[in-house]
């Protein structure tokens, strides 16, 4: 009897302790704009999803892991996911990373010799070479190993992200799945019997279930009476959303 309870207490720490969540967040520039296309990494998983147009993200994970920014042009930045990060989004703000080209500056005085001044006025040979390799360097693409790990960093192949919506829409169905579980709190689905971990999975759900939010999509604003078609049609969804897990 004490070993069954002692392998209960064990499995039910073991599930508590790897519990996944989602993190939800917003990356802007350092002049306020949202990014688009940003890589965020979980470095104990290494899942990875992309910002959408309005920089918003959605990832698994837990407090205590650690995520990664990048974007091609700007300073990496990293953040240790706390409990407060579960139940608040996440803000970033990424610094463009600087680019530094030789200043060369050319003083010469215009002699009224023809011969002389044609060669003063064109350009040296290294200032030639300097704008060549510049426009070399411009008309090339970006070597992918500037998204490569760092040394000692583990990668494995990048998965699949989430999807980002019409271009038309100022918000997605994971930018409104993000509110709403902001708006109404976690509380509201675990008081009717929704796991924590499958809330998101659940909003879909009722999603599918004909919820019409296309004009909250288009101009990315859910209103109270918005909130309260979401929640009558929760309670319409939920009985058929229990179904399959009580037959089991």
């Amino acid at each position: 009897m004490k070993l069954k309870l002692l392998f209960f207490l064990f499995s039910v720490f073991f599930i508590h302790t790897n519990a996944q969540d989602y993190i939800f967040g917003k990356i802007i520039s350092e002049d306020q704009n949202e990014l688009p296309e940003v890589t965020v990494i979980n470095i104990r998983t290494d899942e990875r999803v992309s910002t959408n147009r309005d920089g918003h993200f959605m990832i698994s994970g837990r407090a205590g892991d650690e995520l990664r920014f990048v974007k091609n042009g700007y300073e990496r930045a990293q953040q240790k996911v706390t409990v407060q990060n579960i139940s608040s989004p996440i803000n970033i703000i990424l610094v463009r990373a600087a680019t530094l080209i030789a200043e060369v500056e050319i003083k010469k005085d215009i002699t009224g010799d023809i011969t002389i001044d044609s060669k003063n006025l064109d350009s040296p040979k290294k200032v030639q070479k300097l704008k060549s390799d510049l426009g070399l360097y411009m008309s090339k693409k970006s070597d992918p190993r500037i998204m490569a790990a760092r040394p000692g960093e583990f990668v494995q192949p990048k998965g699949q992200g989430f999807s980002i919506g019409k271009v038309k829409n100022k918000w997605d169905d994971v930018d409104l799945s993000s509110y709403l579980r902001y708006a109404l709190g976690e509380k509201y689905f675990t008081d009717l019997k929704i796991d924590r971990a499958l809330i998101q999975h659940f909003i879909y759900y009722v999603f599918a279930g004909g919820f019409e939010r296309k004009n909250i999509l288009k101009y990315g604003f859910c209103s109270d009476a918005d909130l309260m078609r979401f929640q009558r049609a929760v309670l319409n969804r939920i009985s058929s959303y229990r179904a399959p897990q009580t037959q089991r």
